[in-house]
């Protein structure tokens, strides 16, 4: 049976904040198809964008993490329908803001903050009996010297600095820029953004996204409704079981 080489939580966006951020990344995460960019676009966005494109759109619940030896996808695959099955939906206020040095849309709300932390939470430990533990070469790539020490320990325990207290969501929309690029980037983003990007996102799913295999650009495996239903993605093949 096909195995990627990591699989990854996501919360993909939905409605206008899709439409947009797909157009800006230049890249579609459903099909990993490439996008063109919006007329009058500055040069310069693929560039601002190379690093969050191939990830494509979406904001980290789980980061990208390998299997455990001897894990096979389906099980992961169940384990996601029981972390969204159930969940009521809500809705999620985002504003653009500058998160250590990219440019991001966070959340705008403390009640809506609280709940989306919860749910990242929930994600991180109940699917962690799954995850392999990184490899020496994967966490110096953290360069845990430049970590706070609660960030340490979340990387020491989970795999990734950035979980639980540490969490802060966002959904990326450019690399690490200087300020000037920071802020032109920020200009076309407003520029290209409309009234409907005023109203609440939904959330009532969550996803896997897979690297098929090393350095590949990750593309949605599955969507998980919170009502039950799935809808799969260009990579859904890594989360099959094939074995009689």
């Amino acid at each position: 049976m096909p195995q990627a080489h990591r699989y990854a939580v996501y919360l993909a966006p939905v409605g206008p904040w899709r439409d947009l951020g797909r157009r800006w990344l230049g890249r579609c995460e459903e099909t990993g198809a490439s996008l063109a960019p919006p007329a009058g676009a500055d040069p310069r966005q693929a560039a601002w964008t190379l690093a969050p494109r191939r990830y494509g759109l979406h904001a980290t619940l789980k980061p990208p993490f390998r299997l455990r030896d001897g894990t096979r996808p389906a099980e992961l695959d169940r384990a996601m329908r029981a972390l969204a099955g159930g969940r009521q939906a809500f809705g999620i206020p985002l504003r653009r803001e500058r998160l250590r040095g990219f440019l991001a849309w966070c959340i705008d709300d403390e009640r809506a903050r609280g709940r989306m932390n919860a749910l990242a939470a929930a994600a991180v430990a109940e699917l962690d009996t799954l995850r392999a533990p990184p490899s020496p070469a994967e966490l110096a790539r953290r360069r845990p010297q430049s970590l706070s020490p609660a960030q340490r320990a979340m990387l020491e325990r989970w795999g990734y600095p950035y979980v639980f207290e540490t969490f802060t969501f966002h959904i990326t929309l450019t690399g690490q820029l200087d300020a000037a690029e920071l802020a032109a980037a920020d200009a076309q983003i407003e520029a290209l953004g409309g009234p409907a990007l005023q109203a609440p996102m939904p959330v009532r799913a969550l996803s896997v996204y897979v690297e098929p295999e090393p350095g590949a650009d990750f593309v949605v495996a599955r969507h998980y409704d919170f009502d039950g239903a799935t809808r799969d993605g260009a990579g859904a093949r890594f989360l099959e079981d094939r074995t009689p």
